[in-house]
C-alpha cells in the first residue's frame, strides 16, 4: 500500500520483505502475489494488482 501506483519489481519485493539478495529468477514473489491475490481480487470485478510484464507489479485502480 505505502507504493500503490508506483511499479515495484521483484527484487525490490524480496528485498524488503526478507531483507536479503535473492536470486531475481525465484518464483518465490510470484507464487505469494498469487496467494495476495486470491485474497484481495477474487471476488471483485474490477482488478488491484496489475503485473507490469519484465518489470514488476503495481496496485492501482482505474
Amino acid at each position: 500500500m505505502r507504493n500503490a501506483g508506483r511499479v515495484v519489481s521483484k527484487t525490490m519485493i524480496l528485498e524488503h520483505i526478507w531483507d536479503y539478495n535473492f536470486d531475481p529468477q525465484t518464483d518465490v514473489v510470484d507464487v505469494l502475489v498469487c496467494r495476495l491475490r486470491s485474497k484481495v481480487d477474487r471476488d471483485f470485478d474490477e482488478k488491484m494488482i496489475h503485473t507490469i510484464r519484465g518489470v514488476g507489479y503495481v496496485l492501482e485502480t482505474s
